[in-house]
């Protein structure tokens, strides 16, 4: 199995009023990953007044993400609405700058490990944003027939009769309430100096409400239709990213794609196979610790289930980590039990407290088969810069979604090192600075 070389992905993050001496933005050709609010975003997301007000609005987007990651179950038939709307950006996520087609069309894709199939809107969208792939301009590209094995295993698809010929056009949802329609294709995709030939994605060409990514989306799950999956003999199943925090104006951290590069010495737990629900990261995740208290919690509420779905994993697109109410509930009685109240909310967060106690804020470890991870301060708690309030990062999946997952959001993930192996099924983290 040949190996690429390693793919690096430099990731930048804006966040807060700080100014640095720096004002560049990446060139092109540097592959480089930029959330939303960055200065070097393409999408003219209004400036963050403070970092943590840019969490609260990231994080209200969380009960939208966790009903579609309660959603995902393999096959499901979607038959969702599709009409014309004004299309907005409106959940934080990473991007990656992607080219598509020859000659190469530059798109910002978001990064989605929980999701497999890639789309981008196409010329002709109808409510699309103005920067869409032109596939009339591309000397590679192909539509993708209803009889080639890939059509079947794409969600939504719909053809007139299973192995017929005519185009494979597919409807999905994404985000809990956006849904789009689109024509399964081929194309070449580049990333930095790597070129994943015939990569077959979504072209769409009508999109219905506010969640879905303007420029498209690059999956990064596990699943048969995954770029892990369609470059297994350039990356070998293999990636990891360091994502950095949240607290400097600009934010630098990196993607590798390719077992070249990655860490030797990393901790690591297995990965569980979900056949229901493929394109999951599913981790063992067997206790939480809170400082030097184990906190009682039913087995069963950590369990993994692939019938039901429950179990814990790992996620990019969600922003604070999500536990199931009795869970969140005994892990932040026993956080306020040893910290010193009164205790106040703020936006998603409902243990707030005076900063001047943050000395005596216990460690929160969370306790996986064969690994424990002690998550550094700042990956536990946020602060705000409007008042001396400290308040634990954390929160209860929302009440209204029915959803069995416990998922360790992008926030808890911050200046570490996530490897992602799925050719020999480990999910290895490491401490790493990424700014």
């Amino acid at each position: 199995m040949a190996l690429a070389i390693t793919a690096f992905l430099f990731i930048t993050l804006l966040s807060t009023t700080k100014t640095l001496a720096f004002d560049s933005c990446p060139s092109n050709e540097q592959l480089s990953v930029i959330p939303i609010y960055g200065k070097c975003s393409p999408f003219n997301t209004p400036k963050p007044t403070s970092w943590e007000n840019t969490v609260i609005n990231m994080a209200s987007k969380d009960p939208q993400r966790l009903s579609y990651l309660s959603s995902l179950v393999a096959q499901k038939p979607n038959s969702a609405p599709i009409a014309s709307g004004q299309q907005v950006f409106n959940i934080g996520n990473y991007v990656v700058r992607a080219k598509i087609g020859t000659p190469g069309q530059l798109m910002f894709m978001v990064l989605d490990t929980s999701s497999d199939t890639a789309w981008v809107p196409c010329s002709g969208c109808t409510g699309c944003t103005s920067t869409v792939f032109t596939p009339n301009t591309s000397s590679t590209y192909g539509s993708t027939d209803c009889s080639v094995p890939e059509c079947t295993q794409v969600k939504g698809q719909s053809c007139p009769t299973a192995g017929a010929p005519g185009a494979c056009f597919f409807n999905q949802s994404y985000g809990g309430a956006s849904s789009f329609y689109a024509t399964l294709s081929r194309d070449s995709l580049r990333l930095g100096t790597d070129v994943v030939p015939n990569y077959s994605f979504g072209c769409i060409s009508a999109v219905s409400g506010s969640s879905i990514p303007p420029q498209g989306l690059l999956g990064l799950g596990r699943g048969s239709m995954s770029l892990l999956s369609q470059s297994m003999s350039l990356y070998s199943g293999v990636f990891s990213y360091c994502l950095p925090s949240f607290k400097s104006y600009y934010f630098s951290g990196s993607l590798k794609l390719g077992p070249l590069g990655q860490p030797k010495n990393i901790r690591t737990t297995p990965l569980l196979k979900n056949p229901h629900r493929p394109s999951l990261y599913y981790v063992n995740l067997t206790g939480i610790s809170v400082g030097r208290v184990l906190v009682p919690i039913a087995p069963e509420l950590l369990a993994f289930d692939p019938n039901t779905g429950a179990g814990t994993i790992i996620d990019s697109g969600t922003v604070i980590t999500r536990f199931v109410q009795p869970i969140y509930n005994a892990i932040r009685d026993e956080f306020r039990n040893q910290v010193t109240g009164p205790f106040t909310s703020l936006g998603a967060f409902d243990t707030c407290f005076a900063s001047t106690y943050e000395a005596v804020a216990p460690a929160i470890i969370l306790h996986f088969t064969g690994m424990d991870l002690v998550l550094p301060m700042e990956n536990s708690l946020i602060h705000s810069s409007a008042s001396p309030l400290a308040c634990l990062a954390m929160a209860a999946a929302p009440a209204n979604v029915n959803s069995v997952l416990n998922v360790i959001a992008n926030l808890q993930q911050q200046n570490l090192r996530i490897l992602f192996d799925t050719a020999n099924s480990r999910l290895g983290i490491a401490r790493e600075l990424c700014n």
